[in-house]
């Protein structure tokens, strides 16, 4: 790392009109003395979750072996450049509650709250939620103390596109996976536009007006910003220099894809309901709330980012891979040969896009390495055979360094019954935020993810 004479604060934002734009870090926000200490030993830690709807085709899904040498199998081929710095998790369960006579299975709403929250709803018929805090939730309300938003949530589909909910259950449960408490969802925002000005709008701004002309010109952002910009850049060493000028390339980028959605989306006939700022394909729509991500990763605007690529009993086809069938009818496949390779199709198209972000967050330097080193990301499904709407033996990957903490390159399976929340405890732990026990059934840490074990069976 190279000091330049220059300090500048680690909160440093340069503010325009109807903006405020977070700078990444940067080698001159840490004083020479302490840059070891602040960017080497204690990195910043980062934390994600990718949900993925309607289940997974396990057997092109799970690993024959386990431990360091284990074979990737053919949906998860497109991580072999991430093998060393990826978990393959196997044997986490998610237990349904006793159905009650008469009580509805709601299976795909119980998938999703599950997740994240370990509290299964329960079965009713009139409005009243009821969940747990999720975990991400619980890790923003440590983390959150230290950036601009304490979360974020994010999702390709609104609340009107996922097509009917599990019959006495609100659909509140299968639209998100992030729960601010027992009887407050966080909705997912789809709308890139949004999530945009959410990220990088001024919300200071005593003239909203000023915003809105902006985006009517189509003047960038960075226009507003760029002379103090020029300022600060004079005073930088090489290294920020660069780094600075590939930050604004990236927020310049992402804000012209945006510019592109929001007039084509005007051009076009409204065949659908589509909100503007939306891209006409999936893979461009699910490519901008990556780098959306990527960039609120970049600047610290959030260290807490729940994503979900498509709610529980999603209809959404993918004729863009050869799939013009529904994604939630083809989960039931019913052991039918074919089905089950337009399902396998889906699995691995969702994850290539994943894979694609994950190389972004490998190339983007963060203090002594890049944004992948700081991070952990949990990609995985609220159930495992979609036939069965099975809540056992859940895909989950594990993805980051950690800040290093985490060993790669391994596949570990746990013993039969072990919850997915004794995963949550262990990374809440690791995210500075540990808790005594997570929703229904947590049992205690997992043992060998990051190693050594504390059960809780005394508590």
């Amino acid at each position: 790392m190279i000091i330049t004479k220059k300090a500048i604060p680690r909160r440093t934002v340069l503010r325009g009109l109807g903006a405020t734009l977070a700078l990444p870090l940067l080698d001159s926000m840490v004083p020479a003395l302490r840059a070891t200490s602040q960017t080497a030993a204690n990195p910043v830690v980062r934390f994600g979750t990718v949900y993925v709807p309607n289940g997974i085709v396990m057997p092109d899904w799970t690993p024959a072996t386990e431990g360091a040498a284990f074979e990737l199998t053919p949906t998860l081929q497109s991580m072999a450049p991430f093998r060393d710095q990826m978990l393959v998790l196997s044997g986490l369960n998610s237990t349904p509650p006793l159905k009650e006579p008469g009580e509805g299975t709601g299976v795909h709403a119980r998938a999703s709250t599950r997740f994240l929250a370990n509290v299964a709803p329960p079965y009713a018929r009139n409005s009243e939620l009821h969940a747990g805090i999720s975990m991400d939730q619980l890790a923003a309300n440590e983390l959150g103390r230290h950036t601009q938003l304490a979360s974020l949530q994010l999702g390709m589909e609104g609340a009107d596109f996922a097509g009917s909910c599990d019959n006495g259950f609100s659909c509140a449960y299968s639209y998100t996976i992030s729960w601010r408490g027992p009887s407050t969802p966080l909705p997912m925002q789809h709308n890139p536009r949004a999530v945009f000005e959410r990220l990088f709008g001024d919300s200071g701004s005593t003239d909203p007006t000023v915003r809105l002309a902006r985006i009517k010109q189509q003047r960038s952002i960075l226009d507003s910003v760029n002379e103090k910009a020029a300022d600060l850049s004079r005073g930088l060493g090489p290294r920020d220099r660069i780094k600075l000028g590939e930050y604004f390339d990236g927020i310049r980028d992402v804000e012209r894809r945006i510019q592109m959605a929001d007039e084509q989306s005007a051009r076009e006939l409204p065949a659908f309901d589509q909100p503007a700022g939306i891209p006409a394909t999936f893979a461009e729509h699910a490519e901008l709330m990556y780098d959306l991500q990527l960039l609120a990763y970049q600047a610290d605007l959030t260290r807490i980012i729940t994503f979900m690529l498509g709610h529980e009993l999603s209809g959404r086809t993918y004729p863009e891979i050869g799939v013009s069938d529904a994604h939630h009818p083809i989960s039931h496949h019913r052991n039918d040969p074919e089905l089950i390779a337009k399902l396998a199709k889906i699995n691995t198209y969702h994850l290539t896009l994943f894979a694609s972000f994950v190389e972004k967050l490998r190339s983007t330097p963060d203090g002594d390495g890049s944004l992948l080193d700081h991070v952990m990301i949990i990609y995985g499904a609220g159930m495992s055979d979609s036939n069965r709407h099975s809540p056992y033996e859940l895909p989950i990957l594990l993805v980051g360094g950690g800040a290093g903490q985490l060993k790669g390159g391994r596949h570990i399976r746990y013993p039969e019954g072990t919850p997915l929340a004794n995963l949550h405890l262990t990374l809440l732990d690791k995210l500075g935020a540990p808790i005594d026990r997570l929703g229904n059934d947590s049992t205690g840490r997992l043992e060998d993810t990051f190693g050594g074990v504390e059960e809780l069976s005394e508590l």
